[in-house]
């Protein structure tokens, strides 16, 4: 059982955010079956009142917490909302972007793999605020001068995202204490950033990252 936070004062912004969090970190735990508004309000620190205020549902929690997870994922890998003008033209390269979802991917397994059985089971996947920045990002980076032509855009983004969620599940079979993750992820950068600059990427565009990919061969 979620062990009990102190209450905390009256803030409905605050509350809804505490409870959020406490929800997020339930759904990783049990996933969206075992979500429970009883023990969530527990261990946010409110009682089921207040809870219910907030979510009259345990539908309407799951939702939010889902909703929350992607907006969670959206700003560990892209920033917070007052990047959103400037990202895409004054971001981080292609090869930092895959390293923050990576290390995302293989710090938060269960959400990731809880967040992309939801978008797969959505109707509208499009409307996703991770999936939208990242599928966005890629169409935009598709259409420069850097890319090659013909690359379709959104078979790779759900190839890359996929498999960044994907490999995490993998490599637990090789990481049992936890020692290993950012070792792990690398080789997922890698070898991502391997199979684009010989596939969706001019090489000639990116030397920086071929003479990366050129040393971790060297010292493999």
């Amino acid at each position: 059982m979620a062990e009990r936070k102190p209450r905390r004062p009256r803030d409905p912004g605050a509350t809804r955010k505490v409870i959020l969090e406490a929800a997020m970190t339930h759904l990783a735990e049990y996933g969206p079956d075992g979500l429970s508004l009883s023990e969530v309000a527990r261990a946010a620190g409110v009682n089921r009142g207040t809870a219910y205020q907030h979510f009259e549902t345990r539908e309407a929690l799951i939702k939010a917490t889902l909703a929350r997870v992607s907006e969670t994922m959206r700003e560990a890998v892209f920033g917070g909302p007052e990047m959103e003008g400037e990202r895409r033209e004054q971001g981080a390269g292609p090869m930092e972007f895959t390293d923050r979802i990576a290390r995302f991917g293989m710090e938060n397994p269960e959400l990731c793999r809880v967040w992309l059985f939801d978008l797969l089971a959505s109707d509208d996947p499009a409307a996703d605020p991770f999936w939208k920045e990242y599928a966005g990002s890629l169409a935009h980076f598709t259409a420069s001068d850097k890319a090659e032509e013909g690359v379709d855009s959104e078979v790779l983004s759900v190839i890359l995202v996929a498999s960044a969620f994907l490999w995490p599940v993998w490599a637990r079979g090789h990481d049992k204490d936890g020692k290993e993750r950012r070792h792990l992820a690398d080789r997922f950068v890698r070898e991502t950033m391997r199979l684009s600059m010989y596939g969706s990427m001019k090489p000639a565009e990116f030397p920086e990252i071929a003479e990366r990919l050129a040393k971790a061969t060297k010292q493999r």
